[in-house]
């Protein structure tokens, strides 16, 4: 699994890092998402994908 972050599409409202904080961060001067961690281990995949799905402009996606 690989997060992928559609910068073009985040508003940086932060849903994503409220829920998953290992990896998702709102850069405070661009006011974008970072990825800080692109391949979560398996473990993590439903702390993950519920963080993912949460985004509210559908700027985070999972592949694999």
């Amino acid at each position: 699994m690989r997060i992928v972050a559609d910068r073009s599409k985040c508003e940086g409202l932060g849903m994503c890092e409220s829920m998953a904080d290992d990896y998702f961060e709102v850069d405070d001067d661009e006011e974008l998402v970072n990825v800080l961690d692109a391949d979560p281990p398996e473990s993590d995949r439903a702390h993950v994908y519920a963080a993912v799905q949460a985004c509210p402009v559908l700027a985070l996606t999972l592949e694999g």
